[in-house]
Order: structure tokens, then C-alpha cells, then sequence
């Protein structure tokens, strides 16, 4: 099992700058992996400092050199797929080849119905879907074309053989890794899951987010198994937390998750964990000495 850490892009003190200082003391603590959350808008009324994650992991990819890093998860439908592209490309190679993607079709109603962006999730869905092979066929670096509901990459009529042709393509072959995030027991995403490298279940009960169990991590894993074609590896990826003070005890916590199936443990570093209520400043100390205790033991 590996082990990262997830941390907002918003909250009182959260710039970019203290973003590559929290991701380089994740690294010195041995954490694996350092996600960003990507959000337009803080979850609480404002105003609350938000980061654009794509600066962000930037200076995370400048700062570190070893831990892998990425969005946990970035909402594909609002985002252009060739722009993204063209992103995550270039953070590729600016990080070593360490870049994670996560996607997911996006949730709250004010990043979506009142910012003009697509408000029926089943046409998010739709979309994903779609944006994920435009994604991928320009990661390629050889000419691609593609003309569906939702994007083109293509000239007029008169130029059917135009291609496009983003280039260099990412360092990592055959692709960077995609992990497609998705709200469990709805089957839909996980689906989708099963055609990319990973899944990341999340569990919600009377609209709240609550710990996914480990038998919920193994049913994830039987439906994913059921449902994939191949044999190539595939990351069960599973959020949660655990007490920095006792890692030996974390590590006990976190067997039942191993034998579940899950291959990666994110340790939720948010403020609401350490007691944040909304209005008063953020538990920075707090949320930044878990991250520096590190990871359960192995």
C-alpha cells in the first residue's frame, strides 16, 4: 500500500507558495503522493483564499522530486480537453514524470448551475467520457482527429484530414495515469473506472461525506474486478484518516483496507477534521503536523 495526502485548495492562508512548502514537507515526512483538491469556490461563504491547482502543482512539481502529485480530482467536464492537455503534458515533464490524474464529473450546484457550466450530471457523465478520449488522443503525439457531441478536433467539411498534433507528448508511457473518482454504491462511475488505471470511491449518507469501510473498499474492488477487461495493474484508491501520533496503531487500522484491496491510502488533510467550523481561521498548525508525522508504518 502507498500513502499520500489530500489537502484543499482553499482556505485562509492557502496560496501557491505554501501549497510547494506543504508538498515538500509531505516528501520529507515519506509520504508517496501529494493531491490537491480542484475547486473554483471555497465551500463556505467568503472571502476564503482560493488557489488555481494547476499553479499550484506547479510548484509542487518545481519543489519536490520524488512524490507523485495531482489533482484528487479535477472536474473534466468544465475544463476544455485540449487545454488540459496541454497542461498536464507539461507538468508531466516539469515533474519527472510524477504526475496522477484524477477526474470525476464535479459536484456542487455553485461551480456549475450558477456559473452557466452543465448542470445535468448525467450530461457530465457524457462528457467525461468523451473528454477522456480527446484527452488521450492528443496525449498521444501523433495526429488526431475526433468529431463527437461534446468536442471536436477537426477542420471544416472541406479539411476532413486535418489532425491535430500536440507535442511532446507525456513523459510517462503509455499514458499518465487516470483515476476516475466516483461516489459509491452508483455503479456508473466505477464503470468508467474500470477502462482507465484507478478508482476512487467516495461514500456520502443524508449529503454528508462519511468514511468508506473496508468492506465497502472490497466491494469496489469485487465490481471493478467483475467488470475489467486485462490484467493491467489498477490502483483502488480510498480517503480517510488516521492518528499521526500512533503510526503503529495506523498501520493496524489499515489492514483490514490492504486485505480489502485498497493499493492507496490518502490521508484527508482538511480543516473540518481538526475542528474547523466555517467562520474562524484555519487549523493550519494542526493540519500541517499531521502532514509532517508521516505515514502509517509499512
Amino acid at each position: 500500500m502507498r500513502y499520500g495526502v489530500s489537502v484543499p485548495n482553499f482556505g485562509g492562508g492557502v496560496d501557491a507558495r505554501a501549497i510547494a512548502e506543504l508538498a515538500l514537507e509531505a516528501e520529507e515526512a515519506g509520504w508517496d503522493g501529494f493531491f490537491l483538491w480542484d475547486h473554483l469556490l471555497a465551500f463556505s461563504q467568503g472571502p476564503v483564499p482560493v488557489v488555481d491547482p494547476w499553479v499550484a502543482l506547479t510548484t509542487v512539481a518545481l519543489s519536490t522530486s520524488r512524490i507523485w502529485l495531482g489533482p484528487m480530482v479535477t472536474p473534466l467536464p468544465r475544463r476544455r480537453p485540449a487545454k488540459l492537455a496541454r497542461e498536464t503534458a507539461s507538468l508531466d515533464h516539469l515533474s519527472g514524470g510524477r504526475l496522477i490524474l484524477g477526474v470525476g464529473i464535479g459536484a456542487m450546484p455553485y461551480e456549475w448551475n450558477y456559473l452557466g457550466e452543465e448542470a445535468d450530471t448525467r450530461v457530465r457523465g457524457a462528457m467525461l467520457d468523451e473528454g477522456l478520449e480527446v484527452l488521450t488522443g492528443l496525449w498521444s503525439g501523433e495526429p488526431f482527429g475526433h468529431r463527437g457531441e461534446h468536442y471536436r478536433v477537426a477542420g471544416d467539411p472541406l479539411e476532413q484530414e486535418w489532425r491535430a498534433i500536440f507535442y511532446p507528448p507525456p513523459l510517462q508511457r503509455p499514458r499518465i495515469p487516470i483515476w476516475v473518482g466516483g461516489t459509491w454504491p452508483i455503479k456508473a462511475p466505477f464503470r468508467r473506472a474500470t477502462r482507465w488505471d484507478g478508482a476512487f470511491p467516495m461514500k456520502v449518507e443524508n449529503g454528508r461525506i462519511v468514511p468508506m469501510t473496508p468492506e465497502d473498499a472490497r466491494e469496489v474492488a469485487r465490481y471493478v474486478t467483475d467488470h475489467r477487461a486485462g490484467s493491467d495493474p489498477f490502483e483502488l484508491v480510498v480517503a480517510g484518516e488516521t492518528p499521526g501520533e500512533d503510526p503503529k496503531k495506523a498501520a493496524r487500522l489499515l489492514a483490514a483496507y490492504r486485505e480489502a484491496g485498497v493499493t492507496w491510502w490518502i490521508e484527508s488533510i482538511d480543516p473540518w477534521r481538526f475542528g474547523w467550523t466555517g467562520s474562524e481561521s484555519w487549523p493550519s498548525e494542526e493540519m500541517r503536523r499531521r502532514v509532517c508525522q508521516g505515514p502509517p508504518e509499512a
